[in-house]
């Protein structure tokens, strides 16, 4: 069903604009005022990474008036695979200054406003107050409920774009939407009616930990713009109660429907996002409180290792993929999901101390649960993971 347009439209368009967007101009559907309309936008991207980078590109070439852009981050080399609005000589800039200077090349007719502090829930409401709807290209689940929340308190529409390996996601969150065209309601629904929980810790990895095909971000962010424009405009059906999913091996798309959870509670105001998701699990968090060493101690246990004054047998949870990327000397590689499944329990040595690691720690201190519960008292996992060690102890190997 249609929505009426969610921004009034500007009073004019110059005769610069007009060149400018003559091939919207002359489509009947969107014509002047559509135009008009989006020159009149407030739109908000959430990251300016993978998802936020063609949205960004699309939403200023489309001629929305006024975009903010929400990211704390730097620019790092390896971005570069996705994140087409940073280039090479960007690397080490603030991601959002580096978005806008690409926004102004490709349109300087837009304003464009920086919000560089961390999101969280005591400035969220502060950031959003003043925007038509938000874009939200984020990689973890806190930040997903936190924008939700935020947009339901605030009553703006809420597009969500996802991103894994070789699929992706898109849905248009609107917890009450306005009454349609023909006088009737429009069924509302919001983020937490596709998850009314955030799922267990460590269940679903980041685009850090597990990767995707960078032009993946493009097929995506691009269906962020068009649900935002339709939105902005008054046109087409957008993906409200319904949830779009592309998987780029099958070159296939499929929708399932989201419906209202009639469970839901009502959203009164905003939580810690961070303690409601977990980063890790309770059992992890317990296990590893006592139990954690530094990437510059294991250093020292390999040493003692080679000399023959220690000995224990250090495991490797991430995937074989990312092995051959980097790897600490010594180490051996058995999957976390091994671990799991309770198959490599019986593959360990009685007789030595167990020393595990991951890419960054969260995994190597799940596993490192499960050991404690298997019997592994002395067990212990390396904080910060491979990319500590890569950054303290061995700087010219690869990181990622």
């Amino acid at each position: 069903m249609s929505l009426p347009p969610l921004v009034e439209p500007a009073a004019e368009l110059s005769v610069a604009e007009v060149r400018r967007y003559s091939r919207h101009l002359i489509i009947p559907d969107v014509a002047m005022a559509g135009q008009k309309r989006l020159k009149n936008a407030k739109v908000l991207v959430v990251g300016a990474g993978g998802l936020g980078s063609p949205a960004l590109l699309y939403l200023a070439a489309a001629g929305v008036g006024t975009l903010g852009i929400v990211d704390f981050d730097v620019v790092e080399e390896s971005n570069l695979q996705r994140q087409v609005i940073h280039g090479v000589s960007d690397v080490g800039r603030s991601k959002a200054a580096s978005a806008r200077d690409s926004i102004l090349e490709i349109n300087p007719l837009v304003e464009v406003r920086l919000h560089t502090e961390r999101l969280d829930s005591s400035n969220a409401l502060g950031i959003f107050a003043g925007y038509d709807l938000v874009l939200d290209g984020t990689d973890n689940f806190a930040t997903r409920y936190l924008v939700n929340d935020a947009c339901i308190l605030l009553g703006i529409p809420y597009v969500w774009g996802s991103i894994y390996r070789f699929e992706g996601q898109v849905s248009v969150f609107w917890a009450v939407p306005p009454v349609g065209p023909d006088g009737t309601a429009v069924q509302g629904v919001q983020y937490r009616d596709l998850y009314p929980e955030p799922p267990p810790p460590g269940m679903v990895p980041s685009c850090a930990e597990g990767g995707v095909l960078g032009v993946l971000c493009a097929a995506i962010g691009s269906v962020m713009v068009t649900e935002a424009i339709k939105l902005i405009t008054g046109i087409g059906d957008p993906l409200l109660g319904r949830l779009l999913i592309f998987d780029a091996l099958e070159m296939s798309w499929r929708e399932v429907r989201v419906r209202k959870d009639p469970a839901g509670e009502t959203i009164t105001g905003l939580i810690d996002y961070d303690e409601f998701c977990g980063a890790i699990s309770t059992d992890a968090a317990d296990a590893a409180r006592e139990s954690t060493i530094g990437a510059r101690d294991l250093a020292v246990m390999l040493a003692a290792r080679e000399r023959g004054e220690d000995d224990f047998v250090l495991i490797d949870v991430r995937e074989p993929a990312e092995f051959e990327i980097v790897s600490i000397p010594g180490a051996v590689l058995v999957p976390k999901g091994r671990f799991e499944s309770g198959e490599a329990l019986g593959e360990l040595p009685a007789d030595k101390r167990v020393v595990l690691h991951c890419k960054s720690g969260a995994r190597s201190a799940e596993v490192l649960a499960i050991l404690k519960g298997a019997g592994f008292a002395d067990a212990v996992h390396v904080g910060g993971g491979v990319l500590a060690w890569v950054s303290q102890v061995e700087p010219d190997k690869a990181s990622y």
